[in-house]
């Protein structure tokens, strides 16, 4: 490359990064998502699910669909099909171990995802694959020795000796602290590039109603499949890398006694999810002071002098947090747009958000700070204080 290029280049990137990535700080480098191939509009998920499971229940079918007109909640990817429902037929039998069965199809599934999806990510990043020194693989969608991360490094053409985390089973809150670790990782490493990538499916879950499991409705009404994947780094390389966030500080912090609150059991039947009534109430009550912790790192004061990264876990969550902290309507906007078009995706849902917010970010009167945060089993609060490059 000429001495002229590189020099525009370098100017390219400086136009594109307003404010100047701080020394050591962990920044986003590249973002990427996959999803399965079949695509479900929530006014066809009723009938689906219904004849799917061969449910005959009029009650159950009411349930669900006054539970699909509150989710908000218009197109969700899912792995689920026809094929598999023809090829393990005892997967929608009520009582039937398949825990198996359920493997043998999520493990395959949210490696293919995870691995499209960092390929995508890989490609925006502009970097060679064996730049990348660690990779941190999110999921609570399979379970086996080893694990995806090993599979994922495989398919992707990783180095044989980069450095490997799995965060299990951690649910919605997943993704943020994977966002954690890396940012760990790469302001402890330097000059290291971590590929952290998020994958999940609702397969273990995938059961026929019972009237005796309600939170099963609310699975089928709310979650969806897919993947995600982002490339984290401190320092970015002028000319060569274009960071969009910066992960200015994080916290995590649970509720004591809430672990029933959310409630998620593996059996042989697969796994099954209870999910308390006062969850949003839950979150409502303490969520004002730990945005505060977050926002004292940096003096900040305002609610609404910042631009917010939440975890999608449903309307009632979104709705709770805006009204508690006095937010504009329009800064949950992208959380709402993410729910809207994919469902909550688990861990991964929080990379659609900040996909959704990076356009948002670009425009000249943009927030230079804002909040990440998400929500799970615990009930555990991830935070992280991020700024808008």
């Amino acid at each position: 490359m000429s001495k002229m290029s590189c020099e525009s280049s370098v100017m390219l990137d400086r136009a594109r990064a307003r404010r100047v990535p701080t020394p050591g700080t962990a920044t986003i480098l590249a973002l990427g998502k996959a999803f399965p191939s079949q695509l479900v509009p929530q006014e066809c998920l009723v009938e689906g699910y219904i004849r799917d499971t061969k449910c005959i229940d009029a009650t159950i079918k009411e349930k669900l669909e006054r539970l699909c007109k509150t989710t908000t909640v218009r197109t969700r990817y899912t792995v689920m099909c026809k094929e598999i429902l023809d090829k393990y037929p005892e997967l929608v039998t009520e009582g039937s171990p398949t825990i198996r069965q359920r493997l043998e199809i999520a493990n395959s599934a949210v490696v293919e995802m995870a691995t499209e999806a960092s390929k995508a990510c890989i490609k925006e990043w502009g970097r060679s694959v064996e730049d990348i020194t660690h990779i941190v693989y999110v999921s609570s969608s399979e379970i086996r020795l080893p694990g995806g991360d090993l599979y994922i490094a495989n398919q992707l053409g990783l180095k044989n000796d980069v450095g490997r985390v799995m965060l299990y089973f951690l649910g919605c809150y997943g993704g943020v602290t994977g966002l954690r670790v890396a940012k760990d990782i790469a302001e402890n490493n330097p000059g290291s590039r971590v590929l952290l990538t998020t994958s999940e499916t609702t397969i273990l879950g995938f059961r026929p109603p019972n009237n005796a499991r309600p939170y099963d409705l609310v699975g089928a009404a709310l979650f969806g499949d897919g993947a995600a994947a982002v490339i984290i780094g401190a320092d970015p390389v002028l000319g060569q890398e274009s960071p969009f966030m910066e992960l200015n500080c994080a916290i995590q912090q649970f509720l004591p006694d809430t672990q029933n609150v959310i409630n998620g059991k593996l059996s042989e039947e697969g796994i099954s999810f209870k999910l308390g009534r006062d969850l949003p109430q839950r979150i409502d009550d303490n969520i004002e002071g730990f945005c505060r912790k977050l926002m004292e790192k940096r003096n900040l004061v305002n609610f609404n002098d910042l631009f917010w990264a939440v975890h999608p876990g449903g309307p009632a969550i979104l709705n709770k947090l805006e009204n508690t902290l006095r937010l504009k309507s329009e800064k949950l906007e992208c959380s709402r747009k993410a729910l809207m078009d994919y469902g909550n995706v688990s861990s991964n849902t929080i990379f659609y958000v900040i996909e959704n917010m990076r356009e948002n970010l670009k425009r000249e009167d943009g927030e230079e700070w804002g909040l990440a945060l998400a929500f799970g089993p615990g009930i555990t609060f991830e935070g992280i204080l991020i700024r808008s490059l």
